[in-house]
This record gives structure tokens, sequence and C-alpha cells, in this order.
């Protein structure tokens, strides 16, 4: 509470335009101050980038160019380019796939299917969307991978979007196998925050697709106290986190990515990436609830300005 009096009071605005889009903090204003005073306490590398969809305001930005690997966050672009060959025809959801054994990466990777159906199974597409973004499953996410034609294949579904600071190369199960490799997957925020614009945009995606998708983010259960952690009671949440191992006591990824509903309708879009931290757990994930609480409260007080504008 006290820091959304602190914003509502200190925030200040700027008509400038920057990269066509309209920037309404100054960056020595007090909202950038906030915001990198709750990132310092990652003791990483923390990037930030949050726009007002609908107004195309940007809230938040720190290290927003800068690249960090993407761990299960890579998950979304897999299943949204599953989902354009949905709606071309060339996949169906209600399709059996065969998942043996030889698909299951080594137990240090995340996979509900791997442990529920040790010698293999057979899933739908649809299930194995969901598997991927409201479970985070590894083994879905790489059968996803190659049913959309493999890497090759995704890269160029981002390409077509005009993405190009999101790279998809490799596996959940290569990832497992060398921990090096997850720098070769990486996006910077302002990409992150792109890619979810496209979605809810409908943008190569149908719109029955769409709500599939953004249905599997909300019920997503990894991460409860990233985006979400501080946010009202309610408040929706469409998100896909991402996390890697922690190594001689660093963590080289904690990450989400999300569309918040905000409570007059509009969407806030926003990307956090924690790389090379030595922080703990519970203290990288408070950095990125904290780092959201004020956006939000941000991006709500921006709102009250307007209305009041409007009167």
């Amino acid at each position: 509470m006290r820091e959304a009096v602190l914003l509502l009071a200190f925030v200040l605005f700027a008509s400038a335009l920057s990269g066509g889009q309209q920037q309404l903090f100054l960056s020595n204003g007090q909202l950038q101050n906030r915001i990198t005073q709750i990132a310092s306490r990652a003791r990483g590398r923390v990037g930030v980038f949050a726009v007002i969809h609908e107004t195309n305001e940007v809230v938040a930005s720190l290290n927003a160019d800068s690249r960090f690997p993407m761990q299960s966050v890579y998950k979304l672009p897999i299943s949204m380019a599953v989902m354009k060959q949905v709606a071309e025809g060339r996949i169906k959801l209600d399709q059996s796939v065969r998942i043996t054994k030889q698909d299951y990466g080594g137990l240090a990777g995340h996979s509900p299917i791997r442990d529920k159906y040790p010698n293999g199974t057979e899933l739908t597409v649809n299930e194995l969307i969901w598997f991927a973004l409201s479970e985070s499953d590894g083994t879905a996410s790489d059968v996803l991978m190659r049913l959309a034609g493999g890497p090759q294949s995704v890269q160029s579904f981002l390409d077509g979007l005009g993405i190009k600071d999101m790279i998809v190369l490799d596996t959940e199960k290569a990832l497992i196998d060398d921990t090096s490799l997850q720098y070769r997957n990486y996006s910077t925020p302002k990409a992150a925050v792109e890619l979810l614009r496209a979605l809810q945009e409908k943008r190569d995606v149908s719109a029955s697709s769409q709500e599939l998708l953004l249905q599997y983010m909300v019920q997503s259960t990894p991460g409860p106290r990233r985006l979400k952690g501080l946010l009202p009671p309610g408040t929706i949440t469409a998100h896909k986190t991402g996390t890697s191992l922690t190594e001689k006591v660093i963590t080289a990824a904690t990450n989400d990515i999300g569309i918040i509903t905000l409570p007059n309708g509009r969407h806030l879009i926003i990307a956090v990436f924690i790389s090379d931290s030595p922080a703990d757990l519970v203290t990288r994930e408070s950095v990125i609830a904290r780092l959201a609480k004020v956006i939000f409260d941000a991006s709500i007080s921006v709102s009250h300005k307007e209305a009041q504008e409007k009167k």
C-alpha cells in the first residue's frame, strides 16, 4: 500500500515518443528508481519491459534489449507455432501423438507426463499443449516442437511475426544434458512482450486458438509467487514461467511473462527475466512479484489520470 501511495505521488509523465511507443515515465523518475531498487535485490541481471496494450504506452523498461535465457518461457512460442498449423489444418487438436520412453529427458527436468507414464503413452495435441503451458512439462514441449517441424519451424513462425530477438534452438532434453545450451534459447524482455502482444491480437493464431492458449496460461500452476504473487486477489493473469537449475549457487534463469487484466479491462503486458543470480528462490520470486506490483499500481494510476482528464 505504501508503494502505491508513493507511486501516485511521484509518478512523472512524459510525452516524448520512444521507438513508436509513448514513454509514460522519465528514465530518472520515481518509478524507474523503484524498479532499479527492487531489481538490485536479485544481485544478478534483471530485465523488465511492460506495456499497456490498448494504448501502446510503455510503463516500465530495464535492460529491455538485453538477452536472457528463456528456459520454459519458450514453451509459449512453441505452442503458438503448433496452433498456427492447427489453424491451417495441418495439425488437429484431437489427433493422438505417441510418446515413448526415448522422448523423456533426465530426472532433473520437470515432466509430469514422464512421472505419470514412465513407459510412454498417447496424448492428444490439445493435452500436450495443456501440459506444456499449464504444467510446464518438458516432454510435452519437446514433442510439440517435433510436431511443429523442429526449432527451424518455430523460428520461422517467430520471424513471420517480426520478432527478431527471441531464439529457439534446443529441446528441453538437450538443455538437461548440457545446461550451457540454455543461453542459446534466449529472448529480450521487449521480444517477449511483443510475442504476448501478438497472442493478444490473434496474430497468426485463430480466435479459438488464442482463447485456448490464454485459458491454459491462466490455469498455469508454476510460479504462483512471481507475477501473480502480490496482485489483488482475482486479478486475471495469463502467464508463462521459466526456471533453470541452480549450479554453484548461481541460477541462470528465473522468469515470468504474462498478460495481466487491469481493473478497467485494459491489459498490462509484462516480461521479467532474472539471470545469473546468487539469491535464493524466495528472493528471486519476490523481486518478480514486487516489480509486477509496482508496475501494476502505476498502470492503474495512469488509467485513473486518463479518466480524470476526460471529465
